[in-house]
């Protein structure tokens, strides 16, 4: 881990989704000891990391708004987790500030960052000015995109003699999705087939997931020649509820897309999604095999040719809890490596292989 084997001081910065199951990471992480709590929300500040991710017991660790002194607390390393997309220069001020001081950051929240070649190369000089002036290390990650799109195929890939076409698609119904105010409204669910529903806006989808396309081609050796995307969306038979909120009859209740990396013409790296709010929405999209309701499919096309199903399940039983803890487990798991790295902007690339921690 590191030189005296102490455990890693670690700040948790916001307590949404991903971040109360970070929460809960770092807290039962044997390398991680965790040392602050920065929240947005005033009915979260002034409260114990316990009640903000149901831990058994207090933990002395109390939620603020004072980033200096969380920033002059001495901490190893902040995972990030606030929501991004739609704040993106606040969030990249707050994490170059936690860099510059010295810092590493860990991250869920700009998914465009998850292969920093192809992020905007604006974005990518201010994190790397702020990393030198700190001497500190930036990653950022997710489930998807993520780690069903680099690791997975990559580990396939290593069996191969050619590769001529890898596909990652997360086949998931979001019926027990509970994030109507981001999700619900940047996919356009329950809203008029031709609201203009921010991700699937010219550019948005490449954005977010071109980047994984342009890792997995620069791991292959492949020559990019464009990356396209497209999508599709489907309506509600009836009203009906969800956890996304209600969706009325004739409403968006389910979202199909791709983002196409060509090359020599051809779509060669696929990563699509399939997103429904019921099972009987888009009877025709693709799915997983006959007993599995939600996951990832990745398949590879070459010599050997493989095709891997991923089923993940929460101890819910539920697969988007499952989600959710995945993307926050990412990041929490990198932050030993990412501490013992050498200072910049950092892909999955650049990291050794790392896993889960028992005590």
């Amino acid at each position: 881990m590191n030189a005296t084997h102490r455990p890693l001081r670690v700040i948790q910065w916001s307590t949404g989704n991903a971040g109360k199951n970070a929460l809960r990471g770092i807290l039962s992480h044997p390398d991680l000891e965790l040392v602050g709590i920065h929240a947005h929300s005033a009915d979260k500040i002034g409260k114990d990391a316990a009640e903000l991710c149901d831990w058994p017991e207090a933990t002395g660790i109390i939620a603020t708004d004072d980033a200096d002194a969380l920033l002059a607390s001495g901490a190893d390393c902040v995972c990030y987790t606030a929501q991004g997309e739609t704040r993106m220069r606040e969030v990249i001020d707050e994490m170059c500030r936690i860099l510059a001081s010295g810092i590493n950051v860990v991250n869920t929240s700009i998914v465009s960052l998850v292969y920093p070649p192809a992020a905007s190369p604006r974005m990518i000089a201010r994190l790397t000015e702020a990393c030198n002036d700190g001497g500190s290390s930036f990653f950022t990650s997710g489930f998807d995109p993520g780690w069903s799109g680099d690791v997975i195929p990559l580990a396939l890939a290593q069996c191969s003699e050619r590769v001529d076409s890898i596909r990652i698609s997360e086949l998931m119904d979001y019926s027990t999705y509970e994030d109507p105010g981001f999700t619900g409204v940047y996919f356009g669910y329950g809203r008029p087939l031709d609201y203009a529903a921010p991700l699937l806006q010219p550019g948005v989808l490449k954005g977010g997931w071109g980047g994984m396309i342009h890792l997995l081609a620069d791991a292959l050796g492949m020559e990019l020649d464009e990356i396209r995307e497209e999508h599709e969306r489907l309506p509600a038979p009836e009203t009906f509820e969800t956890a996304m909120g209600t969706i009325e009859a004739g409403t968006c209740a389910g979202v199909r897309f791709e983002v196409q990396g060509i090359v020599n013409g051809k779509s060669a790296l696929v990563a699509a999604h399939v997103n429904r709010l019921r099972d009987d929405i888009g009877p025709d999209w693709d799915r997983l095999s006959a007993g599995k309701k939600s996951g990832y499919k990745i398949e590879i096309s070459g010599s050997p040719s493989f095709r891997c199903e991923i089923e993940p399940v929460g101890e819910d039983g539920d697969h988007n809890s499952a989600g959710i803890l995945g993307t926050a487990m990412r990041v929490v798991n990198a932050i030993p490596v990412v501490c013992d790295s050498d200072p910049g902007v950092l892909s999955i690339l650049d990291l050794p292989m790392f896993t889960a921690k028992t005590s």
